[in-house]
């Protein structure tokens, strides 16, 4: 098992959420957390833990990013007009990484970003190897020909347990994405209910 794979494993077991909907998560099996005292009895949370309990899933589904990062996208999100939590998902959901990994051309957040980093993909034809790269509407969003046969990537494109949302544009011939619009909360099809209105009240303390 690889670092990552391991990473994402402790991630569904220390927030006893599936938040991934994936078959192999260890929460289908064991819902308490790792580690040794994992199964003790869990006290109710505070409203503070309940907001960190939030931020952490949030931070967690989309690839663990740091804490910097995830901090800078909530400044720019209560920047914009509109709701500050709808806006933080919009953001989070432009970052190149998710889409990759919406548009099925990786299995995981976690391989999108390598995939990305490894320079196996395009935006409008040039070259991107940065994984929070912020995608625009009507970006395209492409395999690179060489890698467009890659094993991870024909395996991805099969994969029965989630769909493309319809935000993005597939086609999975050419390995081709269109970012069509910014989605609304309810437009992302989370496999756990995410409450960004939470991680808001969590940095307005």
């Amino acid at each position: 098992m690889t670092k990552r794979s391991e990473a994402k494993y402790k991630i569904d077991r220390r927030m006893g959420q599936n938040i991934w909907g994936r078959p192999k998560s260890p929460v289908n099996r064991r819902e308490y957390g790792p580690g040794q005292h994992g199964q003790r009895r869990k006290g109710k949370l505070s409203d503070f833990g309940v907001q960190l309990r939030a931020k952490q899933k949030l931070k967690g589904y989309y690839a663990n990013i740091s804490e910097r990062q995830f901090h800078a996208i909530y400044v720019e999100a209560t920047r914009l007009k509109g709701d500050s939590g709808e806006n933080l998902i919009g953001l989070l959901e432009r970052r190149l990484d998710s889409v990759v990994y919406r548009a099925k051309f990786v299995s995981t957040i976690f391989a999108a970003r390598q995939f990305i980093n490894h320079g196996h993909i395009k935006v409008n034809g040039k070259r991107v190897n940065i994984s929070s790269y912020k995608v625009r509407v009507g970006d395209v969003i492409e395999v690179k020909e060489s890698s467009k046969q890659l094993a991870i990537v024909l395996e991805a494109s099969q994969l029965p347990e989630r769909d493309v949302p319809d935000y993005i544009e597939v086609d999975h011939n050419k390995m081709t994405a269109k970012f069509g619009r910014i989605p609304a909360l309810s437009d992302v099809p989370f496999a756990v209910q995410m409450e960004p209105h939470l991680i808001v009240e969590f940095y307005s303390r």
